[in-house]
């Protein structure tokens, strides 16, 4: 194939003529001389058995050293079997992409395809599946601990070596938790990706297995009566403020999860019928807890302090929050009780195992723990099951730990029918 014909001069003397003509420079490269005087060098070629055309520019703006070297490259590509207008197509969106990007960065908007980008749309498209609270964690998550190392990563490019650099930290300070709950999250986010065509593939899939399987830490309880019945009078004599010397008598009478008992609202109290309607974040759905007589009297005693507020245990700082999530767990130390002997949580333990003991429906027990079924229809469906059963457990239960405080003989009872 004859390449390079012409001299230049060849190309400066080109004088236009009544139709448009072309001068060949061989292997494909021509100049196109117009009718109005105009001068394009072009270059022919086929891809897949099609006829293709591509512009290089002007002449003399575009000089003959500068086309040939063009028709060269486009050569080469042809000869590796890429299209190079498919190339130059692709040089130009990046280009105009970059340009883009630039801008949307000066505007504090994400890369356009980038991780980030990504990853917001993900987060968008499950916000209506989660409660504010769950949301703003998880985006909290992946804003703090992923977006340093894959942020600005287009997503496509991310390798498995990519994800598990941004899970080593957590690993290496053995906070397994938090990195199977990333994992989870990425893989999720890829898991969009792959449907949305940013990507083909999950890279964090395979990095799984990087992660330690996390041991299960139970949280310490007192489950034998005699101990329970000991913790009971120390709470009694138990010396702080009215408000967490009340949350801290609730907590056995209630058994419900520590943060809320702390957070318990007055708007969801309602002692003349005699129920606690929390709404339970971590299951999502809606409580009933009927409250005994012992847990009415608390309530009532400490409503003229706080009863016009928004919270039943308020700060003690006075700033609109409620008391803090370490209070009864500090009230338990400076009782005697370490961490590694009963905790707060740990008076759902108690509370589970004796009335298991004591003959008491292990339905009716769950669902006043509020473990929630994971198809939440039946969540909702069954918010008040049990709850006749449930509102005689309670009282039982109540009555059951005045006689243990008391010094009663302990002798498992037998649930009330």
């Amino acid at each position: 194939m004859a390449i390079n014909i012409n001299k230049d001069a060849v190309y400066r003397a080109a004088k236009v003529q009544q139709k448009d003509y072309k001068i060949s420079d061989g292997g494909g490269l021509s100049l196109l001389v117009k009718t109005d005087g105009t001068k394009r060098w072009l270059f022919y070629y086929r891809f897949d058995g099609k006829q293709n055309t591509l512009g290089f520019g002007t002449y003399p703006d575009t000089t003959l050293e500068n086309a040939r070297r063009q028709a060269e490259d486009a050569r080469k590509q042809l000869a590796s079997g890429t299209d190079p207008a498919d190339l130059r197509n692709k040089a130009k969106k990046a280009k105009q992409q970059a340009i883009l990007n630039k801008k949307r960065v000066s505007d504090g908007l994400p890369i356009l395809d980038s991780f980030t980008d990504v990853t917001r749309q993900w987060l968008d498209s499950i916000s209506h599946l989660t409660s504010a609270t769950t949301h703003v964690k998880k985006t909290s998550r992946i804003e703090r601990l992923a977006f340093p190392l894959l942020g600005d990563k287009p997503i496509k490019e991310i390798k498995s070596a990519d994800v598990l650099a941004v899970l080593k930290p957590l690993i290496g300070k053995s906070q397994l938790e938090t990195a199977h709950r990333l994992h989870g999250e990425i893989s999720s986010i890829f898991a969009y990706a792959v449907v949305h065509n940013y990507t083909e593939y999950d890279p964090a899939q395979p990095v799984a297995k990087q992660i330690p399987a996390q041991k299960v830490k139970h949280r310490a309880a007192l489950i034998d009566p005699k101990q329970v019945a000991q913790l009971l009078r120390d709470i009694s004599n138990y010396q702080g403020t009215f408000v967490v010397q009340s949350a801290f008598r609730l907590s056995p009478l209630l058994f419900q999860r520590p943060g809320e008992i702390r957070q318990m609202l007055w708007t969801d109290v309602d002692l003349e019928a005699r129920e606690w309607r929390p709404y339970i974040f971590k299951t999502d759905f809606h409580h009933i807890v009927p409250l005994p007589t012992q847990a009415i009297a608390i309530l009532e005693a400490i409503r003229p302090l706080t009863g016009e507020g928004l919270y039943v245990f308020p700060s003690s700082r006075g700033d609109g929050r409620p008391m803090s999530d370490n209070t009864i767990r500090t009230a338990l130390k400076s009782l005697g009780y370490d961490s590694d002997v009963m905790t707060a949580h740990g008076f759902r333990t108690t509370a589970s195992t004796l009335l298991n003991e004591q003959g008491w429906s292990p339905d009716a027990i769950e669902r006043q723990l509020a473990h929630a079924p994971r198809d939440q229809v039946r969540a909702a469906y069954n918010r008040a099951q049990y709850l006749d059963e449930r509102r005689r457990m309670m009282q039982s239960w109540a009555d059951y730990l005045d006689s243990l405080k008391q010094g009663a003989a302990v002798i498992p009872f037998r649930k009330q029918q």
